[in-house]
């Protein structure tokens, strides 16, 4: 497309030249500059109610820009769309055990009038996987007036006592929510500063010993450095701060050889590499005691120097 010019004056349609001018148009502009020259010669008459309806057409063509520079397109669409059928009427949530589905409305966030155009499910995803026991969630809208979230909850894998708390984690020793009861006693208890980062990892040494893992109540880290196991019927275990697998498979024989666990003692000590130390408790003391004066008063009897 080129732009041309001639010296002399025109007057007629022919070459989209124009009296007063030497410029010749671009075809593209020619058929509007016609136009234009016929509407002010008043060749052309003006459509009935032309002025309203050009009135109406600014109006609206400034609403439309102010609503998309002001952003307000979202409310707009979700206004529109809500009073004409498409408000959101159905949630459905599935995937969800520890999580109320309160807690998932709210999240949410439906009004009553939210609209499923509008809908931002994204913004509703990350929303809900801030909850505690979420870790992973789908949103879906499925039209007209339907939404679907999909949750995958965590699992819980043991309880952490931490002073006077006691909190649910995960087995990489994540903190989900704290211990409230219900269907969670039956975990694994871990005690003290440390024991939810190491915990898991040594949980699972035990449990390669069912008849030790099966009797155990709580596993107890000790200054950061090793761990006491509490059974249930009260015997504490004392592990050295190394060789863990060695000492566990070292008690797991004598339960299996002496039936040591289920004797009436209070303590196993196994801290030390050459040694182990039993405690005994009160009554087993006693008869202890008992058993070894009978037996001194047997010697003396018998004429054995002492």
């Amino acid at each position: 497309m080129f732009s041309l010019t001639s010296s002399q004056a025109g007057t007629g349609r022919s070459g989209g030249r124009f009296r007063g001018g030497d410029v010749v148009l671009p075809r593209w502009l020619r058929r509007p500059a016609r136009f234009m020259h016929r509407v002010n010669a008043g060749e052309v008459e003006a459509p009935r109610y032309g002025a309203t309806i050009a009135t109406a057409v600014l109006l609206g063509a400034t609403a439309v820009y102010g609503t998309l520079a002001g952003g307000h397109l979202p409310q707009v669409l979700q206004s529109v769309t809500a009073r004409t059928g498409l408000a959101i009427a159905q949630v459905h949530v599935v995937g969800n055990e520890e999580t109320s589905e309160i807690d998932v409305l709210q999240e949410v966030g439906l009004n009553g009038w939210t609209a499923l155009v509008g809908f931002n499910a994204e913004e509703a995803r990350q929303r809900l996987a801030g909850l505690p026991w979420v870790e992973g969630v789908a949103v879906r809208k499925v039209y007209p007036a339907t939404l679907e979230v999909d949750i995958t909850e965590k699992k819980a894998f043991a309880i952490w006592q931490h002073g006077n708390a006691l909190s649910l984690i995960e087995k990489d020793g994540s903190v989900i929510a704290p211990f409230d009861g219900g269907r969670y006693t039956a975990l694994p208890m871990v005690i003290g500063a440390g024991a939810r980062e190491v915990g898991p990892e040594f949980i699972a040494k035990v449990a390669r010993h069912p008849s030790i893992a099966g009797e155990v109540r709580a596993y107890i880290r000790v200054g950061g450095r090793r761990w006491d196991l509490r059974l249930k019927n009260g015997v504490t275990i004392k592990l050295p701060e190394t060789n863990e697998a060695l000492t566990l498979a070292t008690l797991a024989a004598l339960d299996r050889k002496n039936g040591l666990l289920s004797r009436d003692i209070t303590s196993v000590d196994m801290r030390l590499p050459d040694r182990m130390a039993i405690g005994l408790s009160e009554e087993a003391a006693k008869a202890h005691q008992e058993t070894m004066r009978e037996r001194y008063k047997a010697r003396i009897a018998g004429g054995a120097q002492i």
